[in-house]
């Protein structure tokens, strides 16, 4: 066990290489226009609803579905359903956008 290993010759970096940062934001500021913002898709609006620090229980929003529009209170959500606070199950499918409404009143 008292053998030595050998030496090993450590060459020097004599200039920064930082070509993975250039082509990380070079094609990441092509593809996104900063007048444009990232679309969300209908789950991460579910998301940011359920996560909000105004829903306790229940939240006012107007959701967008194929057939019309229609402002209701939403519980919760199972895996392929909302939850309204009058029992109803809204496919999440069918939704196309659904955006938080202030109270009235």
């Amino acid at each position: 066990m008292g053998k030595k290993l050998p030496k090993i010759f450590p060459g020097k970096v004599t200039q920064n290489s930082g070509n993975n940062k250039k082509v990380f934001y070079s094609t990441k500021e092509e593809k996104m226009n900063k007048e444009e913002k990232p679309k969300q898709n209908i789950n991460q609006k579910l998301r940011q609803i359920f996560n909000s620090s105004n829903y306790v229980y229940k939240a006012n929003v107007k959701i967008t579905l194929e057939n019309g529009s229609v402002i209701k209170q939403i519980i919760g959500k199972n895996k392929n359903h909302l939850i309204t606070i009058e029992n109803e199950l809204i496919p999440i499918k069918e939704i196309k956008d659904i955006e938080i409404v202030k109270k009235q009143g």
